[in-house]
């Protein structure tokens, strides 16, 4: 059933849908309105696991995204990751340096918001030393968990000295959970944003109306950012967000972070799995709303909105 033949039926029975969001407007450069991100692509064998399971599934991916961090890759990992982007034309996005959650202070341990954030100075430096070190590797995606280390960033790449054509994606360990909030990070620097994983629809119209930035919306949530499954809502989350990246998360699987190969087949299987779930999800867009699903470049581009 379509989302307009769902909400009739809802209708008649005598319980409405209630809705009235604005449709946005924005797309990406290609004129879609989606793109599909998997997370905790761990490393090369990973990606190289995902990227066949998506040709073996008809699923198109757009970027992956790394959560142990550029400091548990060793150089050819992440050369070898690069060269698999740009192989099969997919955005690899790997996570800055050091976090609170893995350093020796205690509040990490007890509230996970602060889990990404750079504790002290020193940790910081790191972060720059990272995105550095994965810039010169070819890298042109970088995950941030801390505000001080994305404003930072953003600087350097005005000044030129990291790329101009350089990522800086909000974590989702960067609470953002309204219009303001997203204003600030866009101003400071990000370029794709990472909103809360338990907003609204309407909340996440009032997001997308403070920004023109990409929005990364978890459609499956992990365990320890809320366990969300949120598959019925993909339709309008495309509607009122576009540009938007869905992301694949899993509920009911551990945290690997950070990996190595005492974890190898665990991450490769989650990677897999994270695959099948957008596979589920765009069945499910086209068959609620065919009318959202588009080919690359099927429709004009929005000026300003970034690739």
């Amino acid at each position: 059933m379509t989302l307009d033949e769902i909400r009739a039926l809802a209708a008649r029975l005598g319980h409405p849908v209630v809705t009235g969001e604005p449709e946005s407007a924005g797309r990406f450069a290609d004129g879609r309105r989606y793109r599909v991100e998997i997370p905790s692509c761990e490393g090369p064998a990973v990606m190289a696991a995902v990227l066949d399971e998506a040709g073996r599934r008809g699923v198109r991916v757009d970027r992956v995204s790394q959560g142990s961090g550029i400091m548990m890759l060793t150089d050819d990992e992440i050369r070898e990751m690069v060269g698999l982007g740009e192989e099969h034309d997919v955005e690899v996005c790997l996570f800055l340096g050091p976090r609170s959650a893995w350093d020796t202070g205690g509040q990490a341990k007890v509230a996970g918001a602060v889990g990404g954030a750079a504790r002290g100075n020193a940790a910081v430096a790191a972060s720059l030393a990272d995105a550095r070190r994965a810039c010169d590797l070819g890298v042109r995606s970088l995950l941030v968990g801390d505000l001080g280390v994305l404003e930072l960033l953003g600087r350097l790449k005005a000044e030129g000295e990291l790329p101009a054509d350089l990522v800086l994606k909000t974590s989702v360990l960067m609470p953002l959970g309204n219009g303001p909030t997203a204003a600030l990070y866009e101003r400071v620097g990000a370029s794709s944003l990472n909103v809360s994983t338990d907003l609204t629809i309407s909340q996440l119209a009032e997001v997308r109306g403070a920004t023109t930035a990409p929005i990364d919306m978890y459609v499956e949530v992990p365990d320890d950012q809320g366990g969300h499954v949120r598959m019925y809502e993909v339709a309008e989350v495309v509607r009122v967000a576009a540009p938007v990246y869905l992301k694949m998360g899993l509920r009911n699987a551990p945290n690997i972070y950070p990996t190595g190969a005492h974890l190898a087949s665990l991450a490769t299987d989650l990677g897999r799995e994270r695959v099948r779930r957008a596979e589920l999800v765009l069945r499910l867009l086209a068959e609620l709303a065919p009318d959202l699903v588009e080919a690359p470049g099927s429709v004009p581009a929005s000026a300003g909105v970034p690739a």
